[in-house]
């Protein structure tokens, strides 16, 4: 555990006890959070691929394309019983492609067919927990998939304008107090193998760019949340919880280290940086998106208590715990402000409570065991 006492001093820090000064920053959030930063008029009718459409992120990207009249291409694995529930709202609105990001003919042949003005690299084994368990299949999917989504676009016979590539605040990994909020310029110190993935895919990006041309975008995202975050991220473990508490009347939400400080972002708000990273940034260089103020997993429960109006308490379970925790993550956005224009437009108290109202609403997904 480090010592917080400067960040804090600071401003750094969502206080759940004290959040006039923080909502001041989102008083128009209602009205801003409809409108576009980027230019929808530029994606209309754009051929768009996105890789993990079917995933979190991904589904909010497909449907923010979807509603400013791109053609959307999404690469799904093939399932035994394919069913995706978090893009079946848009099912009919989107072409799905089978395909594998470890298999690279399968990318070639869907990137020749589709012909892509654009390609979202989203896909990838995500969750930092699993990557512990789990190293060769994170390395696997993420450093070759990636690896496969460059080689790919360099080889197809048609110009592709953009490839964006997904990284991660993950990759900053060992940040010290006074390193906060982190600029892009910050030391990588990857503390997972899903961090040394990520650091991987985006040098392979740049390498690709300088040395072929292709027209690689990069964003290191910080965390990010709302409906249909995977059930075993933090901010669906304690939203699902608050949700069972409201629903059911249990009071306790089990949570692992409770002293990691993370910058949690909207993912609308990150679906935003997406595009105009893609309208806007240099090619190959790295723009941070995030929230710009972070909030310890402890406050994190406190925050969506107070949002949901229940009280609950926390108890903490060492099985959790990660082999190596990464203390703080807290972003500065500036850059990304400055290049193109990215800043976010919603508090975390709506995100919390969109995502406790869609676990509220999808209670089948509270008797999942998910950690």
């Amino acid at each position: 555990m480090i010592d917080t006492t400067e960040v804090k001093k600071r401003g750094l820090l969502i206080d759940p006890d004290n959040l006039d000064d923080y909502l001041k920053n989102f008083k128009n959030y209602e009205e801003e959070m409809n409108k576009n930063l980027f230019n929808a008029e530029k994606w209309k009718d754009k051929r768009v691929f996105v890789t993990g459409v079917s995933g979190f992120a991904g589904s909010h990207l497909a449907e923010k394309l979807v509603s400013v009249g791109a053609d959307v291409y999404g690469l799904v694995r093939r399932h035994s019983v394919p069913e995706y529930r978090n893009i079946n709202h848009i099912i009919n609105k989107i072409t799905l492609v089978e395909g594998n990001l470890t298999d690279i003919d399968s990318l070639f042949t869907s990137l020749k067919e589709i012909e892509p003005e654009v390609i979202f690299h989203l896909g990838a084994q995500s969750f930092v927990v699993t990557s512990f368990r789990c190293p060769m299949e994170t390395y696997e999917t993420n450093v070759i998939g990636t690896a496969n989504v460059l080689e790919a676009a360099r080889k197809v016979d048609h110009s592709i304008k953009n490839v964006q590539l997904a990284c991660s605040s993950e990759e900053y990994g060992l940040v010290y107090p006074n390193e906060v909020p982190i600029k892009e310029t910050n030391p990588l110190r990857p503390q997972s193998p899903y961090a040394v993935s990520k650091v991987t895919s985006e040098m392979m990006g740049q390498v690709h760019h300088k040395a072929y041309g292709t027209p690689v975008n990069i964003t290191r995202t910080f965390n990010h949340t709302g409906p249909r975050r995977g059930l075993q991220f933090v901010t669906s473990i304690v939203c699902r919880q608050i949700a069972r508490a409201i629903v059911r009347g249990t009071k306790e939400v089990t949570i692992g280290y409770p002293y990691a400080i993370r910058d949690f972002t909207d993912v609308r708000d990150i679906v935003q940086g997406y595009l105009l990273s893609v309208e806007k940034a240099k090619k190959a260089e790295p723009y941070n998106l995030g929230h710009g103020m972070g909030i310890s997993i402890e406050n994190l429960v406190k925050l969506a208590a107070k949002v949901a109006n229940v009280k609950v308490e926390v108890k903490i379970d060492k099985s959790r715990f990660r082999p190596a925790e990464v203390e703080m993550l807290i972003c500065d956005y500036s850059k990304a402000k400055k290049e193109f224009g990215y800043r976010p437009r919603i508090p975390l108290t709506k995100a919390l409570l969109d995502n406790i109202e869609y676990f509220k609403n999808n209670q089948f997904l509270l008797d999942i065991e998910a950690h």
